[in-house]
């Protein structure tokens, strides 16, 4: 029991039943949040956004692909991109399951795995074989003969996903081996093993089912530990060497051409005077020689200007630059010189000849 003595006001707190009286050494009650450490949450929803957008990729690529190779309706969709550990994506698999195992070169003895589904993989050996693709209700491992019409199938899986991480990760996958029972699919790797698994759902004629493709973490782990969405290599070397790098890629910046292009403000012509335009014709604008002009960088309004001449030649003076709604943002102290001939129509004195 804790020693000293209650004041009269807090005695009268704990009589009076107050909520808001606690007695010395009373400990708060605090929400309680589950934390697995065998499986720490990595994905957080930036990296998941990226992540969706290279599978997304990934499943428009193959759909296409599966298309020309079938000659049917297929539709494939994007559910979802999750962590799980090993174990736990194995237990989700059904038995028999159709799983393709893939060496992932050069990392260390990772595998990868592209399970295509019981009932998607029936689809597609019944409509390599000239079948009419109707659902098939068998529940049973797949013949040797049958794994290899499927093999060209996760070759396309494979390449996709070396192009789709290519930005991130270099990634080469080769299908090394094929399982039918997940028990025996948990002995190839650690049961708790971080792996992502992606879940493509396929819908061809009366069959709807999943395909997993499934990456551990480890040959992820560049994507997930660097700080940006793309892995940006540091400058390396002397100070010397940094700067003829620099250099070079100033040079080669400033070297690169875009098209620069002017803008008249919109005016009106009758059909009749459209109509009796021919070679050699004047079209009068009834603009201003002050009136404004909008600068085009490609296919961007960029800045604003107006016409004027410098010596013999045409030229645009630069206000400022354009913010998105449209009104000059700032009055730019520079004012470089661009060769349009198109803007002669806003100078009153002279105007277009029509060609």
């Amino acid at each position: 029991m804790a020693s000293g003595t209650l004041s009269q006001s807090e005695i009268d707190r704990l009589l009076g039943g107050s909520s808001n009286f606690q007695f010395a050494g009373a400990v708060e009650e605090s929400p309680v949040q589950m934390y697995d450490f065998r499986r720490p949450h990595r994905v957080s929803k930036e990296r998941l956004r990226t992540l969706e957008a290279i599978y997304e990729r990934l499943v428009k690529s193959l759909e296409s692909w599966v298309i020309g190779r079938v000659r049917g309706q297929i539709e494939m969709r994007l559910q979802g991109v999750e962590q799980f550990s090993f174990g736990e994506f194995t237990l989700s698999l059904p038995t028999p399951c159709a799983s393709f195992i893939c060496d992932i070169n050069d990392s260390g003895g990772q595998l990868g795995i592209v399970d295509i589904g019981e009932d998607f993989a029936f689809f597609l050996i019944d409509r390599l074989f000239g079948g009419s693709g109707r659902q098939l209700s068998m529940s049973r491992p797949l013949t040797r003969v049958e794994r290899m019409a499927l093999r060209g199938l996760v070759e396309k899986v494979n390449s996709l996903l070396a192009e789709c991480w290519s930005d991130y990760i270099k990634m080469s996958l080769d299908i090394s081996s094929f399982e039918s029972f997940p028990d025996i699919l948990l002995q190839s790797a650690n049961r708790d093993d971080p792996v992502l698994v992606a879940n493509i759902e396929v819908v061809a004629g009366d069959v709807s089912t999943l395909m997993l493709v499934c990456l551990p973490f480890a040959v992820l782990d560049k994507f997930f530990t660097n700080t940006g969405p793309r892995s940006v290599a540091n400058a390396t070397g002397s100070e010397h060497e940094r700067a003829v790098s620099r250099a070079l890629a100033e040079s080669s910046l400033r070297a690169t051409r875009v098209d620069v292009s002017a803008r008249l403000p919109e005016f009106r012509m009758s059909l009749r005077d459209l109509a009796s335009l021919s070679h050699g014709g004047v079209i009068t604008t009834g603009l201003p020689s002050n009136s404004p002009i909008r600068v085009m960088v490609g296919d961007q309004e960029r800045f604003a200007g107006t016409a004027g001449r410098v010596g013999h030649k045409l030229s645009i003076r630069l206000e400022g630059a354009l913010a998105e709604a449209g009104e000059v943002k700032s009055p730019s102290p520079i004012v470089p010189q661009f060769d349009a001939s198109a803007i002669a129509a806003a100078i009153q004195s002279q105007p277009i000849t029509a060609e």
